[in-house]
């Protein structure tokens, strides 16, 4: 409303208005007797500060007072107890409210650094309605040309919470708001203490992670249950602290919850050395996958290199093929009926052979070329030893519960989190391992619902490699079950953790499950918008300070937290902290000496790995 200082604007004026006194210089550009004029409101910015901030009422209408006894003038400094604007006008979600940019100037010298953001985007402003206060968000600023000067903001309302009689405090802070203000309400700074009534927990489990900004003292707390049961994501460009955060807040995790079970794909080796102490690692050296765990359609990722018309026929020969060998199994025997996709042991000779014999059939359906194809796929799995990890000949064994046990921290031994580190794998294989382990993640706990509960935590870190927006999407096993958990996976007791820095390239619809965003800064405008358009509305105000922020602080909203907060994290112990440190150039490269030692080790690794 950019018409704030016109005539039919009545909010400034307490002949008509009850209750609606704004601050000084807004009751300078009111119609009154005598003409307006610039002296007259030279006048009005000379008078005393605890004259001109008053406001002009009844004793029985003076909005600072919390009971009716004789008002004592408050000394100059305490600006949380003067207005500093008026609401304008009132909508569902938000406000429009107009600031004396005064006021705004005596704000930002006071002590309290809650009271000295003021009236500033990002920071919060409170209400009174009825014998409670309304909590909102500035959004946004401009200057209101009409007003002398003036600031018009738009708000987002928070919350609501009760007013503590002898001092005026917050307290009992709960989201969502029940009451609204009216048209000519006063505005209020939120005071450290208001704020640390809001941020104070409820009584529910939660994790620290830092402090709350712009405060000193305030701790920043995510509520563990509402944050895992709705699933989280973590964002942020390269270089902001998102791996060192990521490790904060799992660290956290582990010391609530010691008998906790959680799963961390690791795609760069990052997270081994952070959690080596309280977490079991497993990479290509010990991670001992079994094959037969795959299903049929992680089978084909794998096995087979045809596309178009070829890969169809491809498929259909695999599938008869699998189905014979898995029923060669005594196991299978035992179960009577099973299908491709039963986790049934078998042995690679076994389909091998079967491939074989299909082929020398006479009435089989097409030429030898798709079995020819399968079966040397097949010899180069059994013979490539960078695929040891999965289809060695030490792993036929019935080995499926004793797998999901160490993966899924059952028990977990003191150490609850596992680290699956798919940096030394194949890379034509990554997506295929991430997809059976996000799998047998979501089928373990479908089939166990007949037992006591046992919540598991998936963490996926370069997210959008595995769940990939339309763009980018190769119709891979991991996307589609990734995006099935997003969807269902809170119902069976699967939290997901998604940690991106590319969160436009993630498959649209998966960050809005997410009911907890923590967001770093995002350098990337598709990024921002992104973002934007999957958080709540009453974040808005935070969000335009997303490309703003430092390195380790970031903006939460959601679930886990009462409200929208900016928040700087804690400093991580440095045997915590994740190998993901930029390397200094400078003085790596000021120095010489052993280059040639280390390429010949370098090669040596290389080749031992990939011969």
């Amino acid at each position: 409303m950019d018409n704030y200082g016109s005539d039919r604007m009545r909010t400034f004026d307490p002949s008509q208005e009850d209750g609606a006194v704004p601050p000084a210089s807004y009751r300078s550009s009111q119609p009154t007797d005598l003409p307006e004029s610039s002296a007259d409101n030279d006048a009005l910015r000379e008078l005393p500060p605890r004259l001109r901030n008053r406001p002009q009422q009844p004793p029985e209408y003076d909005p600072t007072r919390t009971n009716f006894d004789p008002v004592e003038e408050a000394p100059p400094s305490e600006n949380g107890s003067q207005p500093i604007g008026v609401i304008l006008d009132v909508s569902g979600a938000g406000s429009q409210i107009a600031i004396d940019l005064q006021r705004l100037s005596e704000c930002m010298e006071d002590a309290d650094p809650a009271i000295s953001q003021a009236g500033q985007v990002g920071s919060q402003i409170k209400v009174r309605v009825g014998n409670s206060w309304l909590l909102a968000n500035v959004r946004n600023q401009r200057q209101d040309r009409k007003a002398n000067g003036g600031i018009l903001a738009d708000i987002d309302f928070l919350g609501e919470g009760q007013e503590e009689k002898l001092t005026g405090r917050v307290f009992g802070f709960r989201r969502g708001v029940t009451r609204y203000p009216v048209p000519g309400a006063h505005v209020y700074p939120c005071t450290t203490s208001d704020l640390k009534q809001i941020y104070a927990s409820d009584g529910r489990a939660n994790i620290q992670i830092g402090k709350v900004y712009p405060t000193k003292d305030i701790r920043a707390g995510l509520y563990i249950d509402a944050m895992l049961g709705k699933h989280f994501a973590l964002l942020g460009s390269t270089g902001t602290g998102k791996s060192t955060s990521a490790a904060l807040i799992l660290h956290k995790i582990c010391e609530a919850a010691p008998e906790g079970h959680i799963v961390m794909i690791d795609p760069h080796g990052e997270y081994s050395a952070a959690f080596r102490q309280n977490g079991m690692i497993l990479d290509a050296s010990n991670l001992q996958m079994p094959y037969w765990l795959l299903n049929f359609e992680e089978h084909c990722e794998i096995i087979l290199t045809s596309n178009g018309d070829e890969r169809q026929a491809d498929s259909d020969i695999l599938a008869k093929c699998l189905l014979h060998a898995r029923m060669k199994s005594r196991l299978a025997e035992s179960l009577g009926k099973i299908t491709v996709d039963s986790p049934i042991p078998y042995l690679l000779s076994d389909l091998s052979n079967e491939v074989t014999q299909q082929m020398g059939k006479l009435d089989k359906a097409t030429n030898s070329a798709p079995y020819m194809r399968i079966k040397s796929k097949l010899d180069e799995l059994k013979s490539d030893p960078r695929y040891q990890f999965m289809f060695s000949g030490m792993l036929v064994g019935d080995t499926m519960a004793e797998f999901i046990s160490k993966v899924f921290r059952m028990p977990g031994d003191g150490k609850p989190i596992s680290i699956i580190d798919v940096s030394g794998l194949p890379s034509e294989v990554t997506t295929t391992v991430v997809a059976v382990l996000s799998r047998l993640v979501f089928d373990f706990a479908i089939w166990g619902r007949e037992e006591k509960p046992r919540p598991i935590l998936l963490v996926c870190e370069e997210a959008h490699r595995y769940v990939p927006n339309e763009a980018n999407a190769d119709g891979s096993a991991v996307g589609t079950i990734l995006s099935r958990i997003a969807k269902e996976g809170r119902k069976y007791g699967i939290s997901l953790g998604l940690i991106t820095q590319r969160p436009s390239d993630l498959a649209e619809g998966v960050l809005s499950q997410c009911g907890t965003i923590i967001s770093m800064r995002l350098n990337n405008e598709r990024d921002q918008a992104f973002v934007k358009a999957a958080m709540p509305e009453g974040a808005k105000g935070f969000l335009d300070s997303i490309p703003a922020l430092r390195n380790r602080e970031c903006i939460v909203c959601g679930e886990g937290v009462s409200i929208p907060i900016r928040v700087s994290f804690d400093n991580l112990d440095e045997a915590k902290r994740p190998a993901s440190e930029d390397p200094s150039f400078v003085e790596l490269w000021s120095g010489s000496g052993g280059e040639e030692e280390a390429v010949q080790r370098t090669v040596q690794r290389w080749r031992a790995q990939s011969g």
